[in-house]
């Protein structure tokens, strides 16, 4: 994380016009489809509804979800594949054409609010198609305004790796690669349409990044003692969520769009994933999508420390585990419910349920282990094996010829080894769990016939 001075910018004083009216703040899933064991999507819409959620999101335009939601109260919010960027920012009557066969067909009797121009792509396309983003965001828009369909908002959601800067929140700023092309002019879109700034937030990814530095409750929005204070702004923060939210919040101030609404378009935690996941257990998705639930559908709305008051309209990813993602096993484990419907735990999507049947806690022994990822190539686990034992104070000596730990004589058990003593050893010193994405923390000991690796107490 990035430390820079700022200079408080009163955005306290925003929060009249923040407020957004009479604007309720309702809690919406993220409703995707990547398994091949879900429900249809009638069934998968009343399963919606059981939920009490209010608005749902889909990666698309699919027409069978489309003609499910009609004639219902929810509302959704639809998208132009990350694929059909250039050809709608540099098209008009491409743009025309899509609009006219994906969505129009459609409105007003599905209620369609939100069309968002592809997903995450800062995060995960080539820069090429960053800069067309904008120009795709005009021409769907001129599209939708042509044919008549008034209700409809158009945005796009970005991650967190939007920003080049986030703590202190005060400090937040938008990566410089993409500042004054990207990111400006899509403010000024999306304040001249009245429109929102789409993000997906997620707690989870920033814990597991450093879980001990970061408290987990603070991380699930648990009530805690702990408060951290914005040296820059001297707001005070009692969660993660409000802390990340609030960056991008200083950092569109700092862009000089201090008004544009937040719209949470995904956050979440895993309920699990491979064994090794730290923190991926149903018990810990159960709090943190409560408190959220419970957090954005409160009235009044809180906001956040920088927006007191202002409605964060708020997606939960995702409605089913997915069992054909790709990626580690916490990919396939973010839903609320199971592919046959029933509920992983309960969860009211409406805030009104305050108390629900206590689940077991996750049993942890409350150490961690640095060991070798997903992902790993040999030639590059080798030299960061060969970097991990070249530090000194005997970081490697159990897994040399004789040593303790040397058989089997494995280059991932030897390399999860190595990783782990310089990572107890010079943490305090600065070191990461990192080795250039080659290792990551778990909380499964790793520890093999009388060789036990080095961990860090929690």
């Amino acid at each position: 994380m990035a430390f820079f001075s700022y200079t408080p910018l009163l955005l306290l004083t925003l929060t009249a016009s923040l407020s957004y009216g009479a604007m309720e703040p309702r809690v919406g899933v993220c409703y995707g489809d990547l398994g091949n064991n879900l429900p249809s999507r009638e069934k998968s819409v009343e399963l919606i509804q059981n939920l009490n959620a209010k608005r749902i999101k889909i990666y698309g335009t699919n027409a069978a979800t489309l003609k499910a939601i009609q004639n219902t109260d929810l509302q959704i919010s639809i998208m132009l594949p990350n694929g059909l960027i250039p050809a709608a920012a540099s098209n008009q009557s491409f743009a025309d054409d899509w609009v006219k066969s994906n969505v129009a067909p459609f409105y007003p009797k599905s209620k369609i609010r939100y069309l968002l121009v592809g997903n995450e792509i800062l995060s995960n396309q080539p820069n090429s198609t960053w800069f067309k983003l904008v120009p795709a965001m005009r021409r769907i828009r001129h599209s939708v305004k042509k044919l008549g369909l008034k209700k409809v908002k158009i945005g796009t959601p970005l991650a967190m790796d939007c920003l080049e800067a986030s703590y202190p929140p005060s400090a937040g700023r938008f990566r410089s690669d993409v500042a004054d092309r990207v990111i400006k002019p899509m403010l000024r879109f999306l304040d001249r349409t009245k429109s929102f700034f789409f993000l997906d937030v997620y707690t989870y990814f920033a814990w597991i990044s450093d879980p001990i530095n970061i408290n987990l409750d603070y991380a699930l929005l648990q009530p805690t003692n702990i408060t951290v204070s914005d040296p820059g702004s001297g707001l005070k923060y009692t969660n993660l969520l409000d802390q990340m939210i609030d960056a991008v919040h200083f950092a569109m101030n700092r862009s000089g769009y201090p008004n544009i609404r937040l719209f949470l378009a995904e956050t979440g935690w895993p309920n699990g994933g491979d064994p090794d996941q730290l923190g991926a257990n149903v018990y810990n998705a159960a709090t943190y999508n409560r408190n959220v639930v419970r957090k954005f559908s409160a009235k009044p709305p809180p906001g956040t420390p920088a927006r007191p008051g202002a409605v964060i309209p708020t997606m939960i990813f995702a409605l089913f585990n997915e069992n054909s993602k790709p990626g580690l096993g916490t990919e396939r484990h973010f839903g609320q419910l199971y592919p046959n419907g029933s509920y992983i735990y309960p969860i009211d999507f409406s805030g009104k349920t305050e108390h629900y049947p206590p689940l077991p806690k996750p049993s942890s022994n409350g150490r961690l282990w640095c060991v070798v990822g997903d992902g790993r190539n040999a030639t590059a686990l080798a030299g960061a094996l060969s970097y991990a034992c070249s530090q000194g104070n005997r970081t490697c000596d159990a897994i040399r010829a004789g040593g303790k730990c040397f058989k089997p004589n494995s280059l991932i058990r030897h390399a999860s080894y190595a990783f782990s003593s310089y990572w107890t050893q010079f943490r305090a010193a600065g070191a990461t769990c990192s080795f250039n994405g080659l290792a990551t923390l778990t909380s499964r000991d790793p520890s093999y016939g009388s060789c036990q690796l080095p961990s860090f107490n929690l």
